[in-house]
């Protein structure tokens, strides 16, 4: 234990004199750090509960400013408002990021607070505090926001009808890298909401005519010829609208909407020979797409206008055919939802692993057809409601994997008191013996520092003979006894000489008396190091000792309340998954109840047409019939 006590001493003396050298970086704090580390992997969960605990623990401090942590404190809290943000808890994040804009910070963090904050007020689709929080940024911006925050501010000012100043934003980010097509595209759809059509449509055309290898700037740059293709259609241009749809990838998530678009362009321009080419291509991709059903209607509809009725009959069979069988998928997608397997399937692990899960999804059984939810399961408020649902079974999970934890600190607690307790008594009975003639040599040295303290007033130079001189003296007095009452022949010399030597003792003895002083005060100060190192010894006994015993007592109370807050937990998390749940099983069950209704229409348009059709055909076979018997 000695040895050990020592070498801990050894450590700290180190590790102050390591900290007491003046940094050559500035200094990290490693819970921060660990806190990013998570953040960076996206769990943000664990980011936000350590960073949370860390500054907790700051915060509950005496002196704030000798933690190296305060030197960071305030990235810290923004830090947590940032992660929140990215965990969809806006509204604390919003108090978070708050806070830093009234603290005492540089400009540069105010205005990068002041940008998230914006951005949040924008997704929450409140434009007016949004417009105030992004006019709180004033200065320098962050160059790692800059494009960012204009593009936002361009966002905003579009939102709240201030298309004239989002117009001169984004002229100026026309040639960012970083937002190439994005800006051009905002640059058009402002200049038409400013009333500046004709501007606008050009911008737009712009747009569309980028070259680029980034997958976003390339949809972007499709979505662009899309609106402006729709735009002059609905403006009775047909033919101008042809040639922008045309531009749409085939290979894209605007293709199908593009070649609907395509054909009826050829269909206001009275070719119908023309509208068939993309709605033939469009008719044989996926049945369950808006367009390529509204396409199965439009190809017979094209060959009856062409006159060929009997082949327009026959493909208005075949799109009746398709949508009976489109009907059944849905009614059994509406059921599967009903029983639960749509929730189930969404929380599958191995899903979450592939980018394209929303397509998986449907290669499960008992699954619904997923191709009729792309649209739902891709906007904003499907992803939110999913994200916390995830979130919550996130959380379900955690609680169950805690109530584990628990148990197995219940266990190593029952480990240890079994290991400590039969140890502990023999050892307090060897401390305690130990712990007793500690005592004795205090108490014998703080009477030799009395004694010494008053030989300073009062000099007793006795109190300072040495062992030897102590001998010499009783030889001398048992000699002087001796001849005391002698009355022979060289006794009276022999007393004389006893009482020179002792003259000469008792000279050493007063004329050393200083000297002798000071050395007994040295000794003393050299039994003070060997007493604190005692101390030291004594103190690291008492901790360990209590360690010991702090290991498996007094845990029982704590642990009783983690679990009924992990109970408690529990339940309300089961209750907000229950209507989690029941909220996505709802809008799933609401978007294929609206496309089962389209169908039903699309089936009803077909019987009628494909009538029609089949007595036309008929017509023009016994008109043809009749021609030949003439």
């Amino acid at each position: 234990m000695l040895r050990r006590s020592l070498w801990l001493l050894g450590l700290c003396v180190a590790a102050q004199a390591f900290a007491a050298a003046p940094p050559q970086k500035p200094p990290r704090d490693l819970y921060l750090g660990e806190a990013f580390y998570y953040a960076q992997q996206g769990e943000y969960f664990d980011a936000i509960s350590r960073l949370d605990t860390e500054l907790g623990q700051f915060y509950r401090l005496d002196e704030r400013q000798l933690d190296p942590f305060h030197l960071q404190s305030n990235f810290a809290e923004f830090s947590v408002g940032d992660f929140e943000l990215s965990y969809r808890m806006h509204q604390r994040a919003g108090r978070a990021i708050k806070a830093v804009l009234e603290g005492n910070v540089s400009q540069d963090i105010k205005n990068e607070a002041a940008f998230r904050l914006a951005r949040i007020y924008y997704q929450k689709s409140d434009p007016i505090n949004a417009l105030h929080a992004i006019e709180r940024i004033t200065g320098k911006i962050p160059e790692s926001i800059r494009d960012d925050e204009q593009f936002l501010r361009a966002q905003i000012s579009m939102v709240n009808g201030r298309f004239p100043e989002a117009i001169t934003i984004l002229q100026g980010m026309k040639d960012s890298r970083a937002y190439e097509g994005f800006a051009g595209y905002n640059l058009g759809i402002a200049l038409i909401q400013n009333g500046q059509e004709k501007e606008g449509l050009a911008q737009l055309d712009k747009t569309g005519q980028i070259s680029s290898e980034n997958e976003g700037t390339l949809s972007i740059k499709d979505k662009a010829n899309l609106v402006l293709g729709y735009r002059l259609l609905e403006s009775n241009q047909p033919g101008e609208a042809s040639q922008y749809l045309d531009r749409v990838r085939l290979v894209s998530p605007f293709s199908e909407k593009a070649l609907l678009g395509s054909g009826w362009s050829s269909v206001s321009a009275g070719r119908f020979d023309r509208a068939l080419v993309p709605w033939t291509l469009l008719v044989k991709r996926n049945p369950t797409g808006k367009a390529v059903q509204e396409s199965m209607l439009g190809v017979p509809y094209s060959y009856a206008q062409l006159n060929l009725h009997g082949k327009a009959a026959l493909l208005y069979g075949s799109a009746l055919e398709s949508f009976g069988q489109e009907l059944t998928k849905l009614d059994a997608s509406i059921d599967t939802i009903h029983k639960g397997n749509f929730l189930k399937a969404l929380v599958r692990e191995e899903l979450k692993q592939d980018p394209n899960w929303v397509i998986r999804l449907r290669e499960l059984p008992e699954t619904p057809e997923t191709f009729y939810l792309k649209d739902l399961m891709a906007s904003n408020d499907f992803q939110s409601s999913l994200q916390n649902y995830f979130d919550l079974e996130d959380l379900r999970k955690r609680l169950n994997a805690w109530d584990e934890y628990l148990d197995s600190w219940e266990e190593i607690i029952d480990l240890r008191r079994r290991y400590y307790e039969p140890l502990l008594p023999d050892i307090d009975k060897k401390f305690r013996t130990l712990d007793s003639q500690l005592r004795l040599r205090m108490e014998q040295r703080q009477r030799l520092d009395d004694r010494l303290q008053h030989m300073l007033i009062a000099p007793r130079p006795d109190f300072l003979k040495t062992a030897d001189e102590r001998i010499l003296q009783n030889q001398f007095a048992r000699l002087e006894a001796q001849y005391k009452d002698d009355t022979g022949e060289g006794a009276e010399d022999a007393r004389r000489r006893i009482k020179r030597l002792q003259g000469l003792v008792q000279f050493d003895i007063h004329t050393t008396y200083d000297q002798r002083l000071t050395d007994a005060f040295t000794h003393l100060r050299e039994l003070d190091a060997d007493v604190a190192r005692l101390k030291k010894i004594y103190a690291s006994f008492v901790r360990t000792r209590q360690a010991a015993t702090q290991s498996y007592q007094g845990y029982d109370d704590q642990i009783r309340q983690a679990r009924n807050r992990s109970r408690d937990a529990k339940e309300q998390v089961a209750m907000l998954m229950a209507r989690q749940g029941h909220m996505l099983e709802l809008m799933a069950v609401n978007e294929l109840d609206l496309r089962r209704r389209r169908l039903e229409e699309y089936q009803i348009q077909a019987r009628f047409a494909m009538a029609e059709s089949y007595d036309r055909a008929v017509k023009a076979q016994q008109q043809a019939v009749g021609e030949k018997a003439q």
